[in-house]
């Protein structure tokens, strides 16, 4: 099996963020000469500190959005061995381990560095997969750390918020300057459909790489496309009401919890026993077999934090 090498990931991160801090910095500089206040330099400060902030208080958003409650060794000794031989594997320090106590089943890694990695899980997830499932999915979060990716939607993750900001700010301003304050408003309410789209196609290429790097951290192919065929189902049976409530944090989950519903016939049909798995020789088979997408689907990727799960399982099966 061939493993993609993580440079072309660390690239796009890299531009992606460039792309995402000059478009709000561009956004606040025109604000500040406009209405007469600051410098350039004072606009970039301006930046810095309200991306520093969100790269402190993200973690326990995420915490607290999630109800995540860290569990020692004693609590769940099977997790924290998987966690730490998967660690061993990608050379980076044991993360800290929590569960989520939610049926929405599914795991989700976070943090402010490698050296803070988190990874946790839901209640749901651990009554729905295996061990070999589990530990699949395990592999993809500790990817996110490896990579670091995680961290880096943390930090551009604020931009659109900054842009939608300005925009809401315009709508209720004094009207003195209508004639520039709309144009700011509607320049900055393209920031941030622009912006959310790069946040988006970042969220959607990183978790490619995590699928590439569970396999290479000796997870088998067909189980993470197994993991991710029943997290599918899963969170397709979870009521909307309970999704809503973690629709703010999705972006951290294996797989797309609002677009599940959409997706589920599409992996039925990868399921050739209808056994409610994915096995090695069905992954085999899909390997060979070309897949359709959609044209609705196609266009609906667009907007989501997630691959189409039916092409993310085909890469899968190019790794087998």
């Amino acid at each position: 099996m061939k493993v993609p090498s993580t440079w072309k990931l660390n690239l796009r991160l890299i531009i992606a963020t460039a792309l995402l801090f000059a478009l709000v910095y561009v956004i606040i500089a025109l604000i500040g000469t406009y209405f007469g206040y600051g410098r350039p330099l004072t606009f970039g400060i301006f930046v810095l500190i309200w991306t520093f902030i969100q790269y402190m208080i993200g973690p326990k958003m995420v915490e607290i959005t999630m109800g995540v409650r860290y569990v020692s060794e004693a609590e769940a000794p099977k997790l924290h061995q998987m966690v730490e031989d998967l660690a061993a594997r990608a050379n980076i320090p044991k993360p800290r381990i929590g569960i989520s106590q939610t049926n929405i089943p599914n795991a989700f890694a976070f943090g402010k560095s490698k050296k803070d990695g988190r990874i946790c899980v839901t209640s749901g997830i651990l009554k729905l997969l295996n061990e070999n499932e589990l530990k699949a999915v395990l592999g993809h979060e500790m990817s996110h750390i490896n990579h670091r990716d995680m961290v880096v939607m943390t930090l551009i993750s604020v931009v659109p918020l900054i842009c939608y900001w300005i925009y809401i700010s315009t709508l209720f301003s004094d009207g003195g300057r209508d004639n520039g304050t709309a144009i700011i408003g509607i320049g900055a309410l393209i920031a941030y459909f622009l912006g959310n789209l790069i946040v988006l196609f970042v969220s959607r290429v990183r978790e490619y790489y995590a699928d590439a790097g569970s396999v290479e951290l000796g997870n088998q192919p067909n189980y993470l496309a197994s993991a991710l065929y029943k997290l599918v189902y899963g969170s397709a049976m979870i009521s909307k009401e309970d999704l809503k409530q973690v629709e703010g944090v999705k972006a951290f989950f294996a797989n797309d919890i609002s677009d599940a519903r959409n997706e589920i016939d599409d992996l039925r049909s990868m399921d050739l026993d209808k056994d409610g798995t994915i096995s090695e020789s069905e992954l085999a088979q899909i390997k060979y077999t070309k897949t359709r997408v959609k044209t609705a689907d196609k266009i609906m990727e667009i907007f989501s934090t997630h691959p189409n799960m039916v092409k993310r399982i085909k890469r899968l099966s190019e790794l087998s």
